[in-house]
């Protein structure tokens, strides 16, 4: 059987989980059956970073860059249908709602079978929240849609997707990382680098700095630890949350305790220095943050939201709590600070967990089934 070509459509300037997984994927479905060829189609505006071209460029995952003026630029309309044309691809995948948007309108859905990926939706303000309705346009074109957990999936039900259409498929990670941070001297050498004092007990976020991450509840949670001067927390990423984030740190009287350390490459050597990661969300989907976790070792405290209780169980794999209760989540906190023994008991169950439900070989041959039942199966019916 001859390889399928797939063209995925996604926005990706640095490696978020979608590209993440896009170019694990694109890696592993050559040794498939069907194998799956990945090529990758990005926008690209002038003086934006490059992160996952080079990375992509790297494992050898050809990637189109077109070019844009501003989020609305109409001329990629006409650039991504041409391309399709060049490119001939055998299934289209587009990820989040702007790619999911762009693959109906341009046309290229009606050139070869379209897979959609549904990943959630951000909240950075009212425009985005606007914006994001386009996808009850855009997805009930889709051939099928692929989404991280069951409650996304009701959600895409009710905004009018065939339920026949929709199928879960949870996010993976590759169960020896984050090894690599936990080397001692490397350890050390970061606290010192952030000016983390080397008996602080160290509490990790990893993830964009949007409204539905809720900052706010996470830092009024390290407010209260009775413990506060012997913790840190350390905020890896970026985004339009920033501003207010520093602002809190500020009101809430936790300068010198709190670290954003921006965008980084890689957040893999900042679990190394980790006693707990906490996921604050108010909305999640399968949550690499989460897995990246499970994989490093790091025990986790996290809100019982979206695919988060598909993934983890409270109190066997982690600490899960009620979104937006800082005392909850403080108190999570405190139980893992006082008892090591416990946060031992949950890191290795999680790491078990990854192992058994979240390897990459796994969610790449399901996938691969996926498309190859698309092209080949249904275009029979």
């Amino acid at each position: 059987m001859k390889p399928l070509r797939l063209l995925a459509i996604l926005e990706a300037n640095t490696l978020t989980g979608p590209a993440k997984n896009l170019l694990q994927f694109a890696q592993m479905a050559r040794e498939h059956e069907p194998a799956v060829e990945t090529e990758a189609v990005v926008f690209r505006r002038e003086g934006q970073p490059n992160l996952f071209l080079e990375t992509a460029a790297r494992m050898g995952v050809p990637v189109h860059a077109l070019p844009e003026a501003g989020r609305f630029d109409r001329s990629v309309i006409p650039a991504l249908r041409a391309l399709a044309l060049e490119r001939r691809p055998d299934i289209v995948q587009s990820h989040a709602v702007k790619s999911h948007f762009l693959a109906h309108v341009s046309g290229v859905d009606c050139m070869a079978p379209w897979v959609a990926f549904h990943h959630g939706y951000t909240w950075p303000d009212w425009r985005a929240r606007l914006y994001n309705q386009l996808d009850r346009w855009s997805l009930r074109a889709a051939r099928r849609v692929l989404t991280v957990s069951q409650p996304f999936r009701v959600e895409l039900i009710s905004r009018g997707v065939d339920a026949d259409r929709i199928e879960v498929v949870h996010n993976a990670i590759d169960p020896g990382w984050g090894r690599g941070g936990r080397q001692p001297e490397a350890a050390a050498a970061l606290r010192a680098k952030l000016g983390i004092a080397a008996d602080a007990r160290v509490l990790l976020i990893v993830g964009r700095l949007s409204l539905e991450k809720d900052h706010g509840a996470l830092l009024k949670a390290v407010r209260e630890l009775p413990d506060a001067p012997r913790t840190h927390l350390l905020i890896v990423g970026e985004g339009p949350e920033r501003a207010r984030i520093e602002a809190a740190v500020r009101e809430l009287g936790l300068a010198g305790r709190v670290t954003l350390t921006g965008q980084v490459d890689s957040a893999e050597p900042y679990y190394g220095i980790a006693d707990i990661c906490v996921l604050s969300s108010r909305s999640e989907g399968s949550p690499n943050a989460l897995l990246e976790a499970m994989a490093a070792g790091v025990p986790a405290v996290a809100t019982a939201v979206g695919g988060i209780p598909e993934i983890v169980k409270n109190g066997e794999s982690a600490l899960l709590i009620p979104p937006g209760d800082a005392a909850a989540m403080s108190e999570a906190f405190t139980a893992l600070l006082k008892d090591e023994g416990l946060g031992q008991r949950l890191a290795e169950r999680a790491r078990e967990l990854v192992i058994e439900n979240h390897a990459p070989q796994a969610r790449a041959r399901r996938l691969a089934e996926i498309y190859g039942r698309v092209v080949y199966r249904e275009a029979l019916l």
